[in-house]
């Protein structure tokens, strides 16, 4: 569903119910520039050619500071238990970074000639974001906003033009001021109750072509405001008028001033809102009676008060839950989510983790899962060559409600609404396919036993990494399963047996080492040759056939039976299951020494 400026007051009740059944949302954003990689400088690195985490953060950090986000898709996705179904809502917003209402902030962003060149190339609008956009307020720029609004209304914090001796036709222009306030001030009686103050020969009439210029308005603010405290100014189009202090009146008018900028502030903060309601925020903000419109922004009758009371009980149910946020390739989209959306960006990556995990208890990258165990390498994993793999996969099965259609039967590649909605699917049979292969090994188990030799087809890093061609075999070697890994049954896997990621996904496993009675010790295994311990992952994104292992790394080789339990892969994995202890809050970032950027491993909770 497309949701632009106008339609989108109307849609926030319902994209805040969205939010609220959402199993999950998966988001994904376009931009108006990436990062431009820099040298290496960690030694550290150099020897692996790698980045530090640290120093990727830096740049992508240094761009999200630099570059807009033009366009948001998010893919709500509601579990229907009885069913046994997922129903996806897709809405993509393209972003207005103008700011509408009058909250003096500038926003000051650029333009990468290279993102906007494949954006055009892909059919994007590049004058939509601006014409028809939503528009958003980050945190922090809520905050600036309110502060430079309150602190107009106080006069005190206003500063005084200094006129310089030489000026004389200000000084002519106060005197003349002057003289006009204090025969109104001593008159017998002060009528009219007010004065007004205009150019000299002119009528001060609301619709007066010629008035006081903004110069000379301030003058007479200045002027009162220092010499009569007993009077006040409010300022007209063309003139001003001066009227005797009234403290109540004054109350009244201060308290209507900071109802329009609350009101102002609520609008410009626009899609923001949906970040709050995500991340169990204060939505207070949101006034329910601008609900009352049609989806053209037409006028439409509403019974305001169940519409509060609806709303309220909304309210209190975003309040105390959060979303599980999923994305593709997610460390960049974060960063630049967190720049847009919340405000400055901490300066180590450590303190972003765990910011972000305070936000999001749970994030899951479905790279990560794409690539996970994938070693040294850096396999293909592109979410529109998963998506495609997984595409025969019938089950989960994934609906599309009905009044959400834009792309249930045409694409719209590198539309974030659409590519939100590819992560949905890709999220949903993924994840189901790995658990119903039991694969739970440990990242790190198997990249320790990885040696140089043991590679895969590899193409250039920039080209993406493996190709989609079946990995070429180990050989000499075996690698021995450890008590924490999970060994897939390969009988269980069912779905789609064609795909990409740099594993092979129509291989076979030719022969899986199992026994009744569970762990068993094996010969020990020579260099030379001798028995060899294998096991072997049937889900789509295994490749580890052989591998290879010393007989000085493990004694006593070990192979698990097949877990007891077959999963018909209806469903995904809860979010409280084991699962994703192993497949969520972990970040794939290809390129770096660490190659993860674990969200787990974030320090305790800082203060936003």
């Amino acid at each position: 569903m497309e949701v632009d400026r106008i339609s989108f007051q109307s849609q926030v009740p319902t994209l805040l119910t969205a939010i609220s059944k959402a199993h999950f949302v998966a988001f994904d954003l376009e931009l108006s520039g990436i990062l431009t990689r820099q040298p290496q400088a960690s030694k550290s690195a150099e020897s692996e050619g790698r980045q530090t985490l640290q120093q990727r953060y830096e740049e992508v950090k240094e761009a999200a500071e630099k570059y807009q986000v033009l366009q948001v898709g998010i893919t709500c996705v509601e579990e229907d238990v009885e069913r046994g179904v997922y129903i996806a809502r897709p809405y993509n917003f393209n972003l207005n970074p103008i700011m509408e209402e009058r909250l003096d902030i500038e926003r000051i962003f650029s333009f990468q000639s290279g993102a906007v060149e494949f954006l055009l190339s892909h059919g994007f609008r590049m004058d939509v974001p601006f014409t028809k956009g939503v528009p958003y307020l980050s945190r922090e720029e809520e905050k600036m906003a309110r502060r430079i609004g309150l602190a107009r209304l106080e006069r005190s914090t206003i500063s005084d033009i200094q006129i310089q001796p030489d000026d004389a036709d200000s000084l002519k222009f106060l005197r003349r001021v002057r003289r006009e306030v204090n025969e109104w001030k001593f008159r017998n009686t002060r009528e009219p109750e007010f004065i007004n103050i205009a150019p000299v020969g002119h009528d001060a009439q609301p619709n007066a072509t010629n008035g006081l210029s903004n110069f000379q308005k301030r003058l007479v603010h200045q002027l009162v405001r220092a010499e009569y405290p007993e009077f006040v100014t409010i300022s007209r189009p063309t003139f001003i008028q001066i009227v005797a202090f009234d403290q109540t009146r004054e109350d009244s008018i201060k308290r209507s001033k900071i109802r329009r900028l609350e009101e102002q502030i609520s609008r410009q903060t626009g899609l923001r809102w949906l970040v709050e309601a995500m991340t169990g925020g204060d939505l207070s903000g949101i006034d329910p009676g601008n609900f009352a419109r049609s989806m053209a922004g037409d006028p439409v009758f509403i019974d305001l008060g169940a519409v509060r009371c609806e709303f309220d009980e909304l309210r209190q149910k975003l309040s105390q839950r959060r979303t599980v946020l999923v994305g593709h390739n997610l460390f960049t989209d974060m960063v630049n989510f967190y720049r847009c959306f919340l405000g400055d960006l901490p300066a180590s990556v450590v303190e972003f983790q765990a910011r972000l995990h305070q936000l999001f208890p749970m994030i899951i990258d479905t790279k990560y899962l794409a690539t996970h165990n994938c070693g040294s390498i850096n396999p293909k994993s592109s979410l529109q060559e998963i998506e495609e793999a997984l595409r025969p996969q019938q089950v989960p099965i994934i609906e599309t409600h009905h009044e959400h259609s834009k792309y249930q039967y045409s694409g719209a590649a590198h539309e974030a609404g659409y590519d939100s909605f590819l992560t949905a699917k890709v999220l949903v049979r993924l994840a189901a396919k790995l658990e119903a292969s039991g694969t739970l090994v440990r990242e790190h188990e198997l990249e320790t036993q990885l040696s140089d030799e043991d590679v895969y087809h590899t193409a250039p890093e920039d080209s993406g990494g493996v190709s989609l061609s079946p990995p070429v075999s180990f050989k000499n070697k075996t690698l021995a399963a450890t008590k924490e890994n999970r060994v897939p049954n390969r009988n269980t896997s069912s779905g789609s047996d064609s795909g990409s990621d740099g594993i092979s996904l129509v291989g076979r496993i030719d022969e899986v080492l199992t026994t009744s009675q569970g762990w068993k010790k094996q010969p020990k295994t020579s260099k030379k040759g001798g028995t060899k311990s294998l096991f072997s992952h049937a889900t789509m994104f295994d490749s580890l056939l052989d591998l290879p292992i010393d007989d000085e790394d493990v004694d006593e080789p070990l192979i698990v039976e097949p877990p007891p339990e077959k999963h018909n892969m209806t469903v995904m994995p809860a979010f409280d299951s084991d699962f994703w202890s192993i497949y969520g809050n972990k970040l794939r970032v290809f390129g770096t020494a660490e190659r993860v950027c674990d969200l787990n491993a974030a320090p305790g909770s800082v203060i936003l």
